[in-house]
């Protein structure tokens, strides 16, 4: 039995919540009344709600985030009428900032802000039978130094079968409107020693997939450094993963990066446009030509895996100035380019724009945006269908070789993808759960019969596209027009980090 029960809704299995450690490793002397229970969304709720009970906890502590505020609302719904004493305390960034859009009233508390100090001293109270009289409590900022660190309670089973994630700062230097993180205190850094020290013990673990949550990864030369010479000290494969800024690479920063090996190093960096007039409007610094000449730089010189974000719906930004985002970005790096609607989260500032540009959101998570003066609904529909689709079709590295056939001849990406991701959705009238067999058999017939291309030329280079994963098998219409089939037994590909290998030559 636990007093309290620390608890969240991860997106996905693999991933693990670093918050709920952090609140556990700084409970001092109620630790040991304490547990985590990690969850994962669309799981039976019930379900989910008898394995808290189990625990007769009184305090159940629960991080409500973008994806899991429906769930969480129902959550304590079943909570409350099951057990009306549980005490239910919600934190995290869906709770963090008001108006909230999903019913959480049934809440007994509500921690808005980073919550270490002020869940520790919350709980005290309550189970002194001293409670506080308000509802919202806004969270003491802690001084991040002083913080006891997480990482010792990710366990054995955690490390074996999930990701790790890890930090070495807070906060974030800029104030992009779209953004939680604009709302944040200064950049906070963590004692480096300190953290390296917990790196090295979570090495000596197993730990070789490092998610690194900061905001800004290069923002501190001397850190950045530090952290990156202790990767690059280690002799077995690992994988890190930083979200950087992309116009800050000095010449320090780029010589170490020139020395990881394949499929060890991805770099997030979010461009979300590069149109200098819609930066502007949302408050976004770019230096659009360094910024170019860095990608350049890790795309050519680096075996680094870029995952660049483009957001389709900025205040402002018209499709044709989004589709020459992605057209340039394309011409410069063969990675992944993630591209996200745009949502109006409670807390920032960009719904200042939203009578000059007629913004319309959804009012349930994830908040994305409806319409726009440039895009109505049914444009953003498509473009919403053209997200998902270049995910599945660019980002996978499934069709490394083939997908460019689209665009070949006049270079035109976004042009050529829209008029194809129609042609998928009025084939499959579905974004998910299509087969790899028929995502390839829709872009064989596009390529052959819309753009006229050879068979042959486009089955030799799906063969080659297929090789590339150990274990599948070629189709059976791409055998028909194969000018050769390979012997599939003597295909081998490393299994490490293969979405990242998909994207390399």
């Amino acid at each position: 039995m636990s007093n309290i029960v620390l608890t969240t809704l991860n997106s996905r299995f693999s991933h693990t919540s670093i918050a709920l450690r952090y609140l556990y490793a700084n409970l001092h002397e109620l630790k040991k009344e304490a547990e985590i229970l990690e969850f994962v969304i669309n799981s039976d709720i019930e379900t989910i709600a008898e394995k808290i009970l189990d625990k007769n906890p009184k305090i159940v502590g629960i991080g409500v985030y973008i994806w899991n505020a429906k769930d969480v609302e129902n959550l304590i719904k079943i909570i409350k009428k099951v057990t009306p004493d549980t005490v239910i305390v919600l934190g995290g960034p869906e709770v963090s900032h008001q108006p909230f859009r999903v019913d959480l009233s049934k809440a007994d508390y509500i921690i808005q802000g980073e919550g270490e100090i002020s869940f520790y001293k919350l709980c005290k109270d309550i189970l002194s039978n001293n409670p506080p009289d308000t509802k919202i409590i806004k969270a003491q900022i802690p001084i991040v130094t002083d913080l006891k660190l997480p990482y010792d309670y990710y366990t054995d089973f955690d490390i074996k079968n999930r990701k790790i994630y890890v930090e070495a700062s807070r906060g974030c230097p800029f104030e992009c409107e779209f953004c939680l993180s604009s709302i944040d205190e200064r950049v906070r850094y963590f004692d480096i020693e300190k953290i390296l020290k917990e790196f090295e013990k979570l090495w000596s673990r197993g730990v070789r997939n490092f998610k690194f949550i900061d905001r800004t990864f290069n923002l501190n030369m001397k850190i950045a450094n530090r952290l990156i010479d202790f990767f690059l000290s280690k002799k077995e494969p690992y994988s890190l993963h930083f979200e950087v800024i992309p116009d800050a690479f000095p010449e320090s920063m780029k010589q170490r990066i020139k020395k990881f090996p394949p499929s060890s190093l991805q770099l997030e960096i979010g461009i979300q446009t590069l149109n200098p007039k819609i930066a502007q409007n949302i408050n976004r610094r770019l230096n659009i030509p360094k910024i170019i000449e860095n990608i350049s730089f890790l795309e050519n010189e680096t075996n680094a895996h870029l995952h660049l974000d483009l957001i389709v719906g900025l205040p402002g930004e018209s499709l044709e100035s989004f589709a020459s985002n992605l057209d340039k970005l394309v011409s410069v790096t063969k990675s992944e380019i993630q591209i996200g609607i745009l949502k109006k989260l409670s807390g920032t500032t960009i719904d200042r724009h939203d009578k000059i540009y007629k913004m319309i959101y959804s009012d349930t998570p994830p908040y994305d945006i409806l319409q726009n003066i440039f895009i109505p609904f049914k444009e953003m529909q498509k473009m919403k269908r053209f997200a998902r689709f270049w995910d599945l079709y660019y980002n996978s590295g499934n069709f490394y070789h083939t997908i460019s056939f689209l665009w070949k001849e006049d270079k035109k990406v976004f042009d050529n993808f829209y008029k194809f991701s129609d042609y998928i959705y009025q084939k499959s009238e579905s974004t998910y759960q299509i087969s790899l067999q028929r995502l390839s058999k829709f872009l064989f017939d596009y390529l052959t019969q819309i753009k006229n291309y050879d068979k042959t030329l486009i089955a030799d280079s799906l063969i080659k596209d297929i090789i590339r994963v150990e274990g599948r098998s070629i189709f059976d219409f791409i055998k028909e027009h194969a000018s050769s089939i390979p012997d599939m037994r003597k295909i081998k590909i490393s299994k490490q980090n293969k979405r990242q290998l998909l994207h390399s030559t």
